[in-house]
């Protein structure tokens, strides 16, 4: 019960990449690098087990960038010729690549490191992949014309992975959609449609994160213009609870979200988000149980997992350890508590 998890990134070590970046430059090259890339996956395996972590992550440790990690093995982009552009709604600008031709994979994203977290761990292993609409928020179409299309034509490259990550030993896929919350109507009427495509086939968990962001500025200064309270999950919770997705994650600790926004989402496992990535204060066990508890009011104990609001690749890395600790104890906690 409370089985414990993180939303997907964690910091990379200063000898991988540079350190509190979202968009890190890597410190080496060539094998050096791959090497490197492989040891801090291993290093995160580690310190997510000794925290007491049931479902386990690679940490994103060889992807500089939760999306681009991913596009990078897509072929129909142009990354040369970088264009500015306004996404999660004008939220922020960011230099990003272009869409010229039809999508296709170039062959496997993330055989290796995948392979590498199950051949280290006898724990659930959890892969993360970007959804179909955050990838179209953060590319520039030059080619389909229509977001809703673009979106279904990057839902069925991802199927492929999924897929070739379930045979890898993969436990749990889950699909990253922070765009989810910045354009509600949309998840809604067709967001929700894609996943199902990117999910279609798949025996293994399927999950889809939505929260409101890693813990960086931009992101921050959006949340203070939401008001009071944060009600862009009911516009498609109820969609979602209807959906073929098993999980849903949310943010939840320290958050406007109201706490009530997961009734909406019955039937579903809710990973509860009960560290906060947005702040170097580290909680306590009895507040991570403390937040469970209040999540049992709205969502059955048995539905409940205990997750981190957000990825934490930005945050300093003991933070970042220091959070998972905190995580597994407060779980460990909960259980004694209400299990």
């Amino acid at each position: 019960m409370f089985d414990a998890t993180l939303a997907g990134s964690l910091p990379k070590p200063f000898w991988l990449a540079e350190t509190n970046r979202l968009w890190p430059q890597w410190k080496a090259e060539g094998r050096d690098r791959e090497t490197a890339k492989r040891d801090a996956t291993l290093l995160w395996l580690k310190a997510q087990e000794d925290a007491g972590l049931d479902i386990v992550s690679d940490g994103e440790q060889s992807r500089q960038h939760f999306v681009h990690g991913f596009l990078e093995f897509v072929d129909g982009i142009d990354r040369a010729n970088k264009v500015e552009m306004g996404i999660r709604n004008n939220r922020y600008t960011a230099m990003v690549p272009q869409v010229r031709g039809k999508l296709s994979m170039k062959g496997r994203a993330h055989a290796t490191e995948a392979r590498l977290a199950r051949a280290h761990t006898t724990r659930k292993l959890k892969f993360t992949l970007p959804g179909p609409m955050t990838i179209c928020d953060t590319v520039a179409d030059r080619h389909y014309g229509e977001r809703r299309k673009m979106a279904m034509a990057f839902a069925e490259l991802l199927n492929q992975e999924a897929k070739a990550l379930e045979k890898d030993g993969v436990d749990v896929i889950q699909f990253d959609e922070p765009a989810f919350n910045a354009f509600t109507e949309d998840a809604a009427s067709w967001g929700i449609d894609c996943l199902h495509c990117a999910i279609d086939g798949l025996k293994c968990t399927t999950c889809v994160h939505i929260c409101y962001g890693y813990g960086i500025k931009q992101n921050i200064d959006w949340k203070k213009t939401l008001g009071s309270e944060w009600r862009q999950y009911q516009d498609f919770f109820p969609a979602l609870a209807k959906s073929r997705i098993d999980q849903v994650s949310l943010e939840c600790t320290h958050s406007r979200v109201p706490p009530d926004m997961m009734a909406l989402l019955g039937g579903k496992d809710v990973l509860v988000g009960v560290i906060d990535v947005a702040s170097d204060q580290v909680e306590t066990p009895e507040e991570v149980a403390d937040t469970i508890g209040l999540a049992m009011k709205f969502v059955p104990k048995e539905k409940i997992f205990a997750c981190t609001n957000c990825g934490l690749a930005p945050m300093d890395r003991e933070i970042a350890k220091r959070k998972l600790q905190a995580l597994g104890a407060g779980t460990r906690l909960a259980r004694q508590r209400y299990a």
